[in-house]
Formats: C-alpha cells, sequence, structure tokens
C-alpha cells in the first residue's frame, strides 16, 4: 500500500509540530520549508488537521500552528485511515468494472493486507513516532539555502 502525498505530508507536519517546544512559534510557511514542500500544499495539509482537531493555528503576531494534545496522542493508524479515506487498494467496480469481480479472491485478500497494514499503525501514537533518534532530526531540520 503507498500513502498519497496529502497523508505523508500530514504526518511529517505533525511530526514536526510534536517536537515544537511550547513557548516557540511555528509557521505553516516554516514547516513547509523544512520539509521542502510548496506552501500551498501544507497549507491544505494544515487546514485539513485543524478540521480533524490534530493542530490548532492562531493568527496574527506570536502565532503559528501548535499540536493539540488530541494530535499528540492520536493512533497514527487512526488518522492514517482519516487521511487516506475509505478506499480500497483496487477498484473493483471502477469504470469499467473488472470481469473478474463476481468471482475474485484478490479483492478480500488486498482488504486483508490493508487492514493489517492499519493494525500495526494503530497502536502508535505521533508521540512515540518523535522519540529519539527522529525528534533531534526534525528539530534540526530547515530549509535548503538556495544557489
Amino acid at each position: 500500500m503507498r500513502l498519497t502525498k496529502f497523508t505523508d505530508l500530514a504526518l511529517r507536519a505533525v511530526m514536526r509540530l510534536a517536537v515544537t517546544a511550547p513557548e516557540e512559534s511555528v509557521t505553516t510557511r516554516e514547516v513547509a520549508d523544512s520539509m521542502e514542500v510548496p506552501y500551498a500544499h501544507m497549507a491544505k495539509v494544515v487546514t485539513r488537521l485543524q478540521h480533524l482537531g490534530v493542530i490548532e493555528a492562531r493568527r496574527g503576531r506570536g502565532g503559528g500552528l501548535a499540536l493539540t494534545e488530541r494530535g499528540r496522542h492520536a493512533s497514527v493508524g487512526w488518522l492514517t485511515r482519516t487521511l487516506e479515506g475509505e478506499e480500497e487498494v483496487v477498484a473493483c467496480e471502477g469504470d469499467p468494472p473488472c470481469p473478474l469481480r463476481s468471482g475474485c479472491r484478490l479483492r478480500a485478500t488486498l482488504r486483508q493486507a490493508q487492514e493489517a497494514f492499519y493494525r500495526v499503525l494503530d497502536p502508535v501514537t505521533v508521540a512515540e513516532l518523535v522519540e529519539s533518534p527522529t525528534g533531534p532530526l526534525l528539530l534540526s531540520l530547515g530549509p535548503r539555502p538556495t544557489d
């Protein structure tokens, strides 16, 4: 299974915010730059994470992004499922529908594999993802100098 770029960015953003000191202010632009992604993409991710209650954004002077307690203790499985949606790995009912769909075992097998993937992620929290050595590495990231 491959995650969408959106989910990948969201997981990296919450990881970056998880290592931010409470008194530190981090902006969407700073998170985007540290992850080397376009600001517009990160802004969409931040909006979605706000709607989920995973992060909060404060506007104005002294504003910035912060991971909520819900975000810090969120299951990586829950977050991934929520961001990826309920789509199946294969589109048996797509256009055109697969001619094997009435007797194929692949769909059920791939669904079991997908659920196994999420079961591995379910017990892992965002806070656990940023334990050493990941946390210090995240704090060292910054935008690359331009030539």
